[in-house]
């Protein structure tokens, strides 16, 4: 079998047995709930448009024109008693005068209103609320399925140690196809994700008139899709070579604390540290802050058209030099079955590399 065929098997061998993973469909079913919750239900529970009683024909192609309910009754105490029988919310009756039974209603109020005309000095500046999700927005995402997928992949490479499969499969597929299949499958899942995850979020902005909000988070996000594959390429190598310096499942968790760190620090700078210019143009060249903090100063205008090329350089560069020691690490210590082994000696430990190599 060759290397590519192999890698394929490896692959699709994960694929079928972490598609059922109780983890992965629970963490699905989790964020597709949030991805709804953030864009139907604000619209669902923030009520329609008042429905006004209204005498005067003026008054009510004002308020029709304002996008509000209007019923045109006979007078204005016709308008009263349909408040006071609950068919309309609001009445407006001679004088301007607005009627409500328990709340001013504030659509009402502003279409009578006239209002100042208002020159914005900055008209191109960042919704602050906007400012404030996007930044969390992709943190979370590139935190959460970084965690979650490289732990999975982690665990498998322990369960497979474990069991003593490994070397069964070793004897029968080079380790590095080994490792390049959980990575593919792990990538692969990820993305597959995220993909239905971002299908549900823009169904649900379409539905509730938000379209608009798409035009200015599309090309960040066109953006974070390459950030995010490099990114999660380049620590699904270290989870897999973390795995790989264990034999029980309980000491993966101490073994792996150094990769978590690694992989929440920039999860909380991006977030807190996000209106800070300097600061995120530093963590858009740090290989484990960029899938998030570079597609943040995209969105904000802060990043000139040259730097996320540059950025996503500097990743692949990352990446390669990373993939290269997990899979060194994973190669010295994936055929060790007798304890813990520590990081440095699975780098140093040529024995264990030139039998992956002899079985390559």
């Amino acid at each position: 079998m060759n290397t590519s065929s192999a890698v394929r098997l490896v692959a699709a061998r994960e694929l079928k047995v972490k598609i059922k993973d109780k983890t992965f469909l629970i963490s699905t079913i989790f964020f597709l709930l949030i991805a709804v919750g953030s864009t139907v239900l604000p619209a669902m529970l923030g009520g329609g448009a008042s429905s006004v009683a209204v005498a005067d024909s003026a008054a009510a192609t004002t308020l029709r024109d304002a996008g509000l309910e209007v019923t045109q009754v006979s007078d204005d105490a016709a308008a009263e008693q349909a408040v006071r029988d609950g068919d309309a919310d609001a009445a407006v009756v001679a004088g301007g005068k607005v009627l409500a039974m328990d709340d001013a209603p504030s659509d009402v109020v502003g279409a009578l209103s006239s209002e100042p005309e208002v020159q914005l000095l900055n008209p191109d500046a960042v919704d602050p609320l906007l400012a404030y999700f996007v930044p969390f927005g992709f943190a979370i995402v590139f935190f959460f399925t970084s965690l979650t997928f490289g732990l999975q992949i982690a665990q498998s490479v322990v369960e497979e140690k474990q069991t003593r499969i490994v070397e069964i499969l070793v004897a029968s597929v080079p380790t590095r196809a080994l490792l390049a299949g959980k990575v593919i499958a792990g990538g692969v899942l990820a993305l597959g994700q995220i993909a239905l995850i971002a299908v549900v979020t823009i169904a649900g902005l379409q539905m509730t008139d938000n379209g608009a909000v798409l035009s200015l988070i599309g090309p960040s996000i066109a953006w974070f899709i390459p950030f995010f594959v490099v990114g999660f390429v380049m620590l699904a190598a270290l989870w897999a070579a973390i795995g790989a310096l264990v034999n029980r499942l309980e000491d993966l968790q101490g073994v792996s604390m150094p990769l978590q760190l690694v992989v929440m620090l920039p999860f909380f700078l991006v977030v807190f540290l996000s209106d800070n210019k300097p600061m995120m143009t530093l963590l858009s060249y740090i290989p484990f802050s960029a899938p998030t903090a570079m597609p943040v100063r995209l969105f904000t205008g802060d990043a000139a058209t040259w730097e996320p090329i540059l950025s996503l350089g500097v990743m692949v560069v990352a990446a390669a030099v990373l993939i290269a020691v997990g899979a060194r690490v994973y190669e010295g210590s994936l055929l060790r079955t007798n304890g813990k082994i520590s990081f440095g000696a699975a780098f140093r430990d040529k024995e264990s590399r030139k039998l992956a190599e002899l079985n390559s």
